[in-house]
């Protein structure tokens, strides 16, 4: 994966992210604050946690920091998988917005 290839698609993530959270708000009483700044998106929970999605250009990665622990996260073509773990980003996001708001949340592709 080249540079561009990294940025177009870890840019299409941000983005879902944050149209997912637009999605829940508009459907639910989740009143998650997300938050952009540059290649980063901060997640906030009424109760004050938050998860903290980043890109990692050098390494062409995307780092997650939630209540459960830091992740990283490369493209394998087809999903954002975790380095160590292979689980898929959006399946991780899933479970600690989920745990951290205190009601099912589903984010997607």
């Amino acid at each position: 994966m080249n540079e561009l290839e990294y940025l177009d698609a870890a840019e299409k993530l941000l983005l879902s992210v944050e149209q997912t959270c637009d999605r829940i708000n508009d459907d639910t009483d989740a009143d998650i604050d997300a938050q952009r700044v540059g290649g980063m998106v901060t997640l906030t929970f009424p109760n004050r946690s938050q998860i903290i999605i980043n890109l990692q250009p050098p390494l062409h990665e995307v780092w997650m920091a939630a209540k459960s622990g830091g992740y990283h996260y490369k493209w394998d073509g087809k999903l954002w998988r975790d380095t160590k773990t292979g689980n898929d980003f959006y399946a991780d996001l899933t479970r600690d917005a989920t745990a951290q708001s205190a009601m099912k949340l589903v984010f997607g592709a």
